[in-house]
């Protein structure tokens, strides 16, 4: 490790501990008080690094809010939380007096979804505890959890794919964990909203200015999908026929092509059944299938969808690299590689460090310090780290790795920084940013 880096695992550490529930974490001190599905997928992998128990306890207390439909739902609420400390609380999404499929689950939880990075974090644990004491622990882990894990990963592929496209449909922005991404600009703007009960933004008291968070006029958009989602009580078949926000999400949807790679590894692993590892094997060749189909040539990007025009959402985010994270052709690897590095992207002159920004800086929706609208996001670098290791881009990936180093030993673990000054924004103590530099500092299992 560089002397350049020296404490800053101790201090990842520090900001797990003082998040630490007792078996889950929160994702931030006060800004996000409970429970975040990909963020504890994302802490769950930090976790590993300290011993398979906790990390494992970091899942396994989130599947506990699981739905018998297989949906993770993307918040699992904190019952000890300071009422109103979070916008929309349990009572407002009354997901067990809604839905019969969430009627079991012994905490409280939201009715939407996150992307389903979690199977990746199961296999981390296993292949960090390997050859250890924790190796035992691990096995044990992933035999309890598979079970959980693929009910996830069939929901994901026939209640959000009804199509059989490969690609997954979102009902709300939220659900892709690009909140308030350009992405969604188009599709949101087709939403006629309703009336809506007066509401105050908790969140905008833990952010230095009101532009590092979304607008009045995005959450009156998101809280009037919330609304319809209810009055169908969270019935797919009445979302899918009815609902005004209907996307194809490429980012989620490579992400699950990776996940399931990392589910036919724990499948083998436990010894599943060969005809498991079969239908996973297929959700992966559909997925791929699928983002094929969204490659835009004059972008040079992956395009989301939107179901209720039929049209691309064409503007240019992160999300746009998609299949590097799904895995793809050489040929198409290295046109995103292209341009990823261009001054489009990470080869901005103006970057603080060449890491890319969430929107393109030449994008009009472009804004440095409005959420995912500019900033850098540690937890996106990692997946990209981690895509381009696998894809043999070993030079790449660990450039990537000492840059992104470089920003949190400058500015902290935020949860995301500004492009062009390195400055962090959003909430301080970001348990997935503490999390992921806990992995990029540790060796190589």
């Amino acid at each position: 490790m560089s002397d350049s880096f020296a404490g800053m695992f101790e201090e990842a550490v520090r900001v797990l501990r003082r998040n630490d529930m007792g078996g889950w974490t929160r994702a931030a001190p006060e800004l996000y008080p409970h429970q975040w599905s990909w963020d504890s997928a994302f802490i769950a992998i930090g976790l590993a690094r300290l011993g398979a128990r906790r990390a494992a306890s970091e899942l396994t207390t989130l599947l506990d809010g699981q739905w018998t439909t297989g949906k993770i739902p993307h918040i699992v609420f904190n019952p000890k939380a300071p009422p109103g400390s979070y916008l929309l609380g349990p009572e407002h999404w009354a997901s067990a007096s809604l839905s019969r499929s969430a009627s079991g689950t012994p905490r409280p939880t939201s009715a939407l979804c996150q992307p389903p990075v979690h199977a990746i974090a199961a296999l981390r644990i296993f292949e960090v505890a390997r050859g250890t004491a924790d190796e035992d622990e691990a096995r044990s882990f992933l035999s309890g959890g598979y079970a959980n894990l693929l009910a996830w990963h069939r929901y994901l592929a026939t209640a959000r794919d009804p199509e059989g496209s490969g690609l997954v449909t979102i009902y709300h922005p939220w659900e892709s964990g690009t909140d308030n991404s350009p992405r969604w600009d188009e599709a949101l703007a087709n939403v006629k909203v309703g009336e809506l009960s007066p509401y105050a933004r908790p969140d905008l008291g833990f952010v230095d200015e009101p532009s590092e968070r979304p607008t009045a006029e995005e959450y009156d958009r998101y809280l009037w999908l919330v609304d319809l989602l209810k009055r169908s009580r969270y019935d797919e078949g009445r979302i899918y026929r009815s609902h005004p926000f209907l996307v194809k999400d490429v980012l989620f949807s490579a992400i699950l092509v990776a996940a399931n790679e990392a589910l036919v590894e724990i499948s083998r692993i436990v010894g599943a059944r060969e005809r498991d590892v079969e239908m996973i094997g297929r959700w992966i060749e559909r997925g791929r299938r699928g983002l094929d189909a969204c490659y835009d040539g004059d972008l040079g990007l992956c395009l989301d969808r939107d179901l209720r025009s039929d049209e691309p959402l064409r503007v240019r985010t992160i999300a746009g690299f998609a299949p590097l994270i799904s895995g793809c052709t050489d040929t198409l690897r290295e046109k995103l590689l292209l341009l990823l590095y261009s001054g489009t992207f990470a080869g901005d002159d103006r970057l603080r460090w060449p890491l890319p920004p969430s929107t393109s800086p030449r994008e009009a929706r472009f804004h440095p310090r409005a959420y995912w609208r500019g900033p850098v996001w540690p937890v996106i670098s990692w997946l990209l780290w981690r895509s381009l290791k696998l894809a043999g881009e070993e030079g790449r990936a660990a450039d990537l790795r000492r840059s992104s180093l470089e920003q949190l030993a400058a500015g902290g673990f935020a949860e995301y920084f500004e492009p062009f000054t390195g400055e962090p924004l959003g909430s301080d103590d970001q348990s997935w940013t503490a999390a992921v530099a806990l992995d990029w500092l540790a060796p190589e299992p």
